[in-house]
């Protein structure tokens, strides 16, 4: 069940971005684990949006926002290739909810955290990444 987090400093994304972001993040997410479009798996990718205060972010050379998307999976959900178009395509999504254009890319950062087999917990049990391979393999057979 992967989780994703934007921190953003407040009034750095447009009006529709904010409205937008967290749906669009999660569905990003999900394609990029391959997991099937349905309303279970997209009920699962729980997406936040951080907005820092103002003046609290910042870096040694200037104030320009900065952000941060902060992904969690199970390990073993995402390849290399998947990993890599996951941070380009996140990347592209916040830029695009902040009105920035796309040589303002490197104000994003893009951390993948993968939670170890065993360690992932939902509804009072333990989750392993083999439910949830079986689970959508279900989902794509339910199509």
């Amino acid at each position: 069940m992967p989780m994703i987090r934007l921190t953003a400093p407040a009034g750095a994304l447009t009006g529709q971005g904010r409205r937008t972001v967290q749906k669009d993040l999660a569905a990003v997410l999900l394609r990029w684990e391959g997991a099937p479009d349905t309303a279970f798996f997209r009920a699962q990718a729980w997406s936040y949006l951080l907005e820092l205060p103002e003046g609290a972010q910042t870096t040694a050379e200037d104030e320009a926002p900065r952000f941060l998307v902060e992904v969690t999976v199970p390990q073993g959900a995402l390849s290399e290739r998947r990993r890599a178009g996951l941070v380009e395509e996140a990347t592209r999504t916040v830029l695009a909810a902040a009105g920035l254009p796309p040589d303002e890319a490197p104000r994003v950062w893009v951390l993948v955290h993968e939670q170890p087999d065993g360690t992932w917990g939902a509804g009072g049990s333990v989750v392993r990444h083999a439910d949830l391979v079986a689970l959508a393999e279900q989902g794509r057979s339910d199509e």
